[in-house]
């Protein structure tokens, strides 16, 4: 960080390290975003992230102090966006926290106007990031709020039949991510997954589930390529199978990929997700949609390459009948 002068005199933005962040911030935010996970777990999850190659791809942890105290907070994450043949440099913004005692004082606003003027200043062309307060608060700063919602499914509407699924092994992390990029690959935009983005949802997706959570990974092969694949989690107190992302290749995959959903839901009864971007929406049932009250997709284009992009995208994307990102974009 450049310690450029944020809005509040004697206050500016400054890296925060992964001691400091469990330190000073993760005692704050743990009942809030900890959900079922008691303090050693909702800590050794931030670490992961924090030290891995991902995390350590550009400061993670970033705040303001007053008097000497961090008193708001928020984490960075480093993302490419494709558009066509362009690749735009993005910034994802996550866990935005004031402590209570310091809100209503313009420390958040401070802080954002802040790191994004220094993103404008650094050459990234975007920054983005998935609302769980009023967007409003986000609109003022610059941010688009974008079509962001919730798709339900009953089980027993899904294929029934032999899905032909297997667990998900070691070794098929490649060729997951080879059946990701050819459906992906067909949109005019995306975030981008590359291979550090890879490493991190593998070491999210392989951690231990809370209590009453079961991880549920499946994959199919067609002439031993990985052809659909779905992860997810059986939520049991919710009678509902989550799904945290999925993908399939060609006539075979897209087949597959209802018989697949309904193995992983087992007996439950709902299977729940994200709706997903235009090219995988198609492939579901129509089910339930609703806006979802959190993670709320804004994005704030930085760049005349990302204003172009939105001046170019925008009718689409506010108009589709399906969601601009997938569930694991989330940050």
């Amino acid at each position: 960080m450049n310690g450029r002068r944020a809005a509040i005199p004697g206050v500016t933005l400054t890296t925060v390290t992964p001691n400091e962040y469990v330190r000073e911030v993760l005692p704050e935010t743990q009942p809030l975003w900890g959900g079922p996970r008691d303090f050693a777990r909702y800590e050794a999850d931030f670490r992961a992230v924090a030290q891995s190659a991902y995390g350590r791809s550009r400061p993670f942890t970033v705040g303001m102090r007053d008097a000497g105290r961090l008193v708001v907070s928020c984490k960075l994450y480093d993302r490419e966006m494709r558009w066509g043949t362009k690749t735009l440099r993005a910034t994802g913004i996550g866990a935005v926290f004031t402590i209570p005692a310091h809100r209503g004082r313009g420390f958040a606003s401070a802080m954002l106007g802040a790191l994004l003027d220094e993103e404008r200043v650094a050459g990234r062309d975007i920054a983005f990031l998935y609302s769980d307060i009023h967007p409003a608060f986000y609109e003022r700063l610059g941010f688009i709020r974008l079509p962001s919602r919730n798709l339900t499914l009953r089980a027993a509407s899904l294929d029934g039949s032999h899905s032909g699924a297997a667990p998900l092994g070691p070794r098929d992390w490649p060729g997951l991510r080879r059946c990701f990029e050819e459906l992906d690959g067909q949109r005019p935009w995306t975030l981008a997954r590359t291979p550090l983005v890879w490493e991190w949802l593998r070491r999210m997706w392989s951690s231990p589930p809370p209590a009453s959570v079961q991880r549920v990974q499946l994959v199919v092969r067609h002439k031993r390529e990985i052809v659909t694949y779905v992860i997810g989690r059986r939520v049991l107190r919710e009678d509902s199978f989550v799904v945290d992302d999925f993908a399939f290749a060609g006539d075979a995959g897209r087949a597959r990929l209802s018989a697949v959903l309904r193995a992983a839901a087992g007996d439950l009864r709902r299977v729940s997700a994200w709706l997903p971007p235009p090219i995988a929406r198609d492939a579901l049932p129509r089910g339930s949609v609703r806006v979802r009250r959190d993670g709320i997709f804004m994005v704030a284009p930085l760049s005349a390459a990302a204003r172009a992009w939105w001046k170019s995208e925008k009718d689409e994307i506010l108009g589709a009948r399906s969601d601009a990102t997938w569930a694991a974009d989330h940050v």
